[in-house]
């Protein structure tokens, strides 16, 4: 899978046969969900896909740059910028490790009263 890129017609395609959509209901749910996650990051909100990354807007402040060919002192303008932090779930599968299972909580309540229900 080398070199392929993912599109927007891949993913309607994948949630088409997964979900049992047509194509042109899958396409149009993977254009709202990429329409609602570009509107959130617009507002300037993080975006956050559980074990898979977060995506944030960074605020750049106005600062002063170099023409490399000339050495020509250019201002650069204050702008926003998109960041992507993976997440350490996605982190280690890229690196072929196995992730550690998170630690499960234990319910105190439900087994105290079984247990005392027992004796």
């Amino acid at each position: 899978m080398t070199g392929k890129t993912i599109t927007r017609a891949n993913l309607a395609e994948v949630v088409s046969d997964t979900v049992g959509l047509s194509r042109a209901e899958a396409a149009d749910l993977v254009g709202q969900v990429i329409r609602e996650m570009s509107d959130a990051i617009v507002a300037g909100e993080s975006v956050k896909l559980s074990g898979f990354g977060v995506f944030t807007v960074r605020h750049k402040t106005e600062r002063v740059g170099r023409n490399p060919k000339t050495g020509e002192v250019v201002p650069i303008g204050p702008r926003r910028s998109l960041t992507f932090s993976a997440s350490p779930l996605l982190k280690s599968r890229i690196n072929g490790d196995i992730p550690k299972p998170r630690p499960r909580r234990r319910r105190k309540g439900p087994l105290v009263l079984a247990q005392a229900a027992t004796e």
